[in-house]
């Protein structure tokens, strides 16, 4: 038995052929996603949270409007992200001195030991899911991506 994943729209063959090719990179993205951050739950973390803390974890001290940025969340959504880190003491908010202005957001204590803990089992959990494909998949799925994702 075959299972259609593809769109029943019945329309040209370019608009079938894009909402076809729409659909599985969706569904291949929904179920990677899931896949990688299964283990979050464990933390009760989301994944905009944990993303975060790797950010953080990796690029050192953000402002707010830089980490919305980089993860591509609303100011609104990531001052609840941030407000919801630093209730659990994960991150804190400091100002800075000369521009009293401008708060960053930095890893405390906990924070830091979290990710720490957590990061080894999402590099694991990504390479077990992308060890269905090859390596020369991986770089043609690089390419492919990059190709969608740099179109104006």
């Amino acid at each position: 038995m075959v299972l259609n994943l593809g769109t029943h729209f019945t329309g040209t063959e370019r608009e079938i052929r894009a909402l076809d090719s729409y659909i599985k990179l969706i569904r291949a993205g929904e179920t990677v996603h899931t896949l990688v951050h299964q283990h979050l739950t464990d933390y009760r973390l989301s994944p905009s949270q944990f993303a975060v803390l790797e950010v953080l974890y990796h690029m050192g001290p953000q402002c707010q409007r830089d980490l919305g940025k980089k993860l591509l969340k609303s100011g609104g959504n990531i001052v609840m992200i941030v407000d919801n880190l630093e209730k659990r003491d994960f991150v804190q908010r400091v100002r800075d001195n000369e521009d009293r202005r401008y708060m960053t957001v930095q890893l405390t204590e906990e924070g830091r030991k979290l990710i720490e803990n957590i990061f080894p089992v999402h590099v694991k959990n990504i390479v077990d899911v992308f060890t269905v494909l090859s390596y020369e998949e991986q770089e043609e799925l690089d390419r492919l991506c990059k190709k969608l994702g740099l179109q104006k």
